[in-house]
């Protein structure tokens, strides 16, 4: 059974950093792309970011562009979100995707790419 469960999230201070985990049991994490997404209270789903399967592509929303990293360890089957000059609209709940097919593409803002997703973890950015 595919689960991703997220931790890291924090409340910071603007300008502040946190990282972001999601670790990934019950399924061969090596084989599928990943993505971040979050909501933000009374919004939609926004996708962040994505990485392909073996880590070496990634993309970014324009908004996090130049501040967000995302990387993958697959060796320990975990996803990262490392958020660095954080800003009062990032505050949201982050969230780690499953890409719903295998192989090597790397996954972006298309809800339907997707076919699991975490519980999320809290990040809230104060100004």
């Amino acid at each position: 059974q595919v689960q991703l469960v997220e931790s890291g999230g924090d409340s910071v201070q603007s300008g502040g950093s946190l990282r972001l985990s999601c670790e990934t049991p019950g399924f061969t994490f090596s084989s599928f792309g990943m993505s971040w997404v979050r909501q933000a209270p009374g919004k939609g789903l926004e996708w962040v970011s994505g990485i392909n399967s073996g880590g070496a592509i990634t993309r970014y929303a324009d908004s996090v562009k130049g501040r967000f990293t995302v990387s993958r360890d697959n060796a320990k089957n975990t996803l990262y979100l490392q958020m660095n000059s954080l800003k009062p609209e990032d505050t949201a709940v982050y969230s780690c995707s499953k890409s719903r097919a295998k192989g090597s593409g790397t996954p972006g803002p298309w809800m339907a790419e997707y076919d699991a997703r975490g519980q999320g973890t809290q990040v809230t950015v104060s100004a």
